[in-house]
């Protein structure tokens, strides 16, 4: 939540943002998997403080994080995967179908599915006005890093602090 005051001055407005976007962090780092992803939480709060105009090199990172924390609560997380005639597979959902996984396989946990609900937005088509705010912007090639915007990175950082919390590593 950003804290708005007619008499704010501008370093005040982003001592805030900065307070918030540092808390978002903190709930990430918190409920993140100790070794595999909170350490490299903590470089990217590090390199954002250091250098927000970093956003777009964060942004690839984050979505990913937030593919992986969905999965981490469907049946494709940490194991070995097999098709019907016992082959391996070699893929698993991701995007949108990740999402139907991850509501069908958690139908009981009413607040968890409100926010893959919401999470839905980050996982559409991308088109030529997203600016970053989905994962299918991020795809090499799609869209230039110079199309995404501080704000988009902030926002996803803000929900991902928001699902955090329902991660099972």
């Amino acid at each position: 939540m950003l804290f708005f005051n007619i008499n704010l001055n501008k370093s005040s407005y982003k001592r805030n943002l900065n307070m918030t976007i540092n808390k978002d962090f903190d709930i990430i780092i918190q409920n993140a998997h100790f070794w595999n992803w909170a350490p490299d939480w903590d470089v990217v709060r590090d390199i954002y403080t250091a250098f927000p105009s970093a956003y777009s090199v964060l942004t690839p990172f984050a979505f990913s994080y937030l593919e992986e924390m969905i999965r981490s609560r469907t049946s494709e997380y940490g194991r070995t995967l097999y098709d019907e005639n016992h082959n391996k597979r070699n893929y698993r959902k991701v995007g949108l179908r990740l999402i139907e996984l991850a509501e069908k396989e958690n139908q009981a946990d009413v607040t968890f599915i409100e926010l893959l609900q919401r999470a839905k937005r980050y996982f559409d088509n991308s088109s030529e006005e997203d600016s970053g705010d989905n994962r299918n912007s991020t795809v090499h090639g799609y869209m230039h890093p110079r199309f995404w915007t501080k704000e988009s990175f902030e926002n996803l950082i803000h929900f991902i602090a928001e699902i955090s919390p329902f991660a099972q590593f």
